[in-house]
């Protein structure tokens, strides 16, 4: 699919967009325009919503593990600044005969089995040497949050509620638990009550993860934790909460929600912590 809006690029700078799944990219995309941006967009195929393309200039759908062609599309419009946000289901990468289904091109085969010899297949290694790939064709990624830092969380109690909802003793329990799950690129979250951790995120995502925290807490009265990585690079991966997360967490008996201030998106700010209010959850913002 290719929607393109206007061709004529020369009288505003561009940026590019590798678009995945969810609200993340049409925050991006909204941002960068009021800033006075063309949006060049690649949606990742399978993963990407197909109406972000009435929100930017032009849109492509591209295949997920053919590099070459974002990069093509991208340079076409005079592309060289790109920002990479969206979800992308990870699991379906290791499905069989992945390679028949997917079919990489040179450049995927390079990232895999090139940039990434003799490393694990961590998503850190993976993003970084992808990374590397787009800029040797002339695609630098940026900071992911550059066009929508007004959504990013801020320290303190963001709701409606007079105190810490979790002791101190709990906050820096929890806190260390999720930063050394990070710092191993497990995951980006945990569930905790009492100093008991009740379920960690691996492949499956956060929701997944708050689900199983609710099947195994039935009391309820747990803390997500969702921070970044130590090591966190900010052009990709950038922990994101929204309204699902909140409706999820309260689905499931959660009390309270602890994510990194200035290092996490909270998708469509104002309209969460709205519903964590009208639903009881506690969202804290918390740094070292």
């Amino acid at each position: 699919m290719n929607n393109t809006k206007d061709s004529s690029f020369k009288e505003k700078e561009v940026l590019g967009l590798i678009a995945g799944a969810g609200r993340l990219p049409f925050l991006v995309a909204e941002g960068a325009k009021q800033a006075g941006l063309k949006v060049i967009c690649v949606g990742l195929l399978d993963s990407v919503e197909s109406n972000l393309a009435d929100k930017v200039d032009t849109f492509f759908n591209v295949a997920i593990a053919r590099p070459g062609s974002w990069i093509r599309k991208l340079k076409k419009f005079g592309v060289t600044k790109t920002i990479m946000v969206g979800r992308v289901q990870k699991g379906k990468l290791f499905t069989p005969y992945r390679i028949l289904h997917y079919l990489p091109d040179w450049r995927a085969f390079r990232v895999y089995y090139w940039r990434l010899r003799n490393k694990p297949k961590l998503n850190d290694f993976l993003l970084s040497a992808l990374a590397d790939e787009l800029e040797t064709g002339g695609i630098v990624l940026e900071d992911s949050t550059m066009y929508c830092k007004k959504h990013l969380a801020s320290s303190g109690v963001m709701t409606n509620i007079s105190k810490n909802p979790i002791s101190q003793s709990e906050m820096e329990f929890g806190w260390q638990m999720a930063k050394k799950l990070g710092e191993l690129d497990i995951g980006q979250a945990i569930a905790v009550k009492e100093k008991e951790i009740i379920a960690v995120e691996a492949i499956e995502g956060t929701a997944a993860m708050i689900e199983r925290a609710g099947k195994y807490c039935k009391a309820g009265g747990w803390t997500l934790f969702k921070v970044s990585k130590p090591q966190q690079d900010m052009r990709f991966d950038v922990p994101c909460v929204g309204p699902d997360t909140i409706k999820s967490l309260a689905e499931n008996k959660a009390k309270c929600l602890v994510i990194e201030a200035e290092k996490t998106i909270i998708i469509d700010k104002p309209e969460t912590i709205e519903l964590a209010n009208k639903l009881g959850i506690s969202i804290v913002g918390h740094s070292l």
